[in-house]
């Protein structure tokens, strides 16, 4: 398939998707866009609990679908061991990406292991260093991503549509399937299909990132309170989504 720059892909949000686009179902949008732009879309997955509901979609859609992961080195071992199981349930070939070596040292050697704790600088550099950059260095080439997000995980999350542009990334396609979805419903995909998942959501962690930067959560709080908890910004994010730009 040829590939289409940051433009096309508006170009074709815009003329080729229905109007009735906020309608459709998961399935039917992941149908729609794995047909559109395979191979040049890739799941985007950090193995939590709307990740494998979807890698599930589309494993039934096209079995040769890609998925995308970053190993920050800082993960808890509860996701190595669920990404292996559903590495063979689904036998898929998970494309790990992995952070610049030298750009680890530096971050390391200059600011300590911990770093993260200390500002919220130097959290976003970590995020950037582990995270940020290798993500952007695995959709190279990509024309679409599909990612996990619900618009009630978090009020940064509230605005986003299942399909739109991802003006961080060059104005590719981002579809965001769940995005309409609940936990409850989430959960329910998972219990009714069978799919193997994090252990750590058994433990009231909703939310899982580096193993350093999660803990659970505690009865009626929000779902991402687990994530940089010592922080109290209620607008948390790792760099990796950016709040959807309004229109006029």
């Amino acid at each position: 398939m040829r590939r289409r720059g940051g433009a096309s892909a508006g170009k074709i949000v815009l003329e080729e998707w229905p109007e009735e686009i906020e309608t459709r179902s998961p399935n039917d949008i992941l149908k729609w866009a794995i047909d559109r732009f395979h191979p040049n879309i890739a799941l985007a997955s950090s193995f939590g609990a709307e990740d494998v509901v979807i890698i599930d979609m589309l494993s039934k859609i096209n079995s040769e679908s890609r998925v995308i992961t970053l190993d920050t080195g800082r993960l808890p071992q509860e996701t190595y061991d669920v990404m292996d199981e559903i590495r063979r349930r689904y036998g898929l070939s998970i494309e790990v990406s992995f952070p610049d070596t030298q750009s680890v040292e530096k971050m390391v050697k200059d600011h300590g292991l911990n770093l993260f704790y200390e500002s919220i600088e130097f959290r976003k550099l970590c995020c950037g260093v582990r995270k940020v950059d290798p993500l952007n260095k695995a959709m190279s080439g990509l024309e679409a991503w599909i990612t996990g997000l619900r618009r009630d995980q978090s009020n940064t999350r509230a605005e986003i549509r299942k399909v739109e542009l991802d003006h961080q990334h060059d104005n590719i396609v981002k579809i965001n399937p769940l995005a309409d979805w609940d936990s409850d419903m989430v959960w329910s995909y998972v219990k009714k299909n069978k799919i193997p998942y994090n252990k750590l959501h058994d433990q009231n962690y909703p939310s899982i990132g580096c193993a350093p930067c999660t803990r659970a959560v505690k009865p009626g709080e929000d779902p991402r309170a687990g994530r940089w908890w010592w922080e109290l910004d209620a607008f948390k994010e790792c760099g990796l989504h950016q709040s959807p730009m309004k229109k006029n």
